[in-house]
């Protein structure tokens, strides 16, 4: 089986960072669910980019743990509008 079938793609932001990569998370599966399982612990990111909240690259690594605490955004990337959206 394919690894991104059972992944999705998602971007969380901390205080600091933004994160892009994915999280083992079925494609079409609720994210709130998944994060109220996580509870307190990590989030595992693989095929993660890190930067800066001002889109500075930091690094890029096959796999990272996030601090759920530190996370005060999360979106699945399949579920952003482009800037070019009504309302946007």
């Amino acid at each position: 089986m394919d690894r991104r079938d059972i992944t999705t793609e998602v971007i969380l932001h901390t205080d600091v960072h933004q994160i892009r990569g994915r999280i083992e998370l079925v494609p079409g599966a609720r994210l709130t669910d998944f994060l109220r399982d996580v509870g307190d612990d990590v989030i595992a990111v693989t095929d993660a980019h890190v930067a800066a909240f001002d889109d500075t690259p930091l690094f890029r690594a096959s796999f990272i743990d996030v601090v759920v605490r530190h996370v005060r955004i999360v979106t699945v990337v399949e579920n952003l509008l482009d800037d070019t959206s009504e309302g946007a």
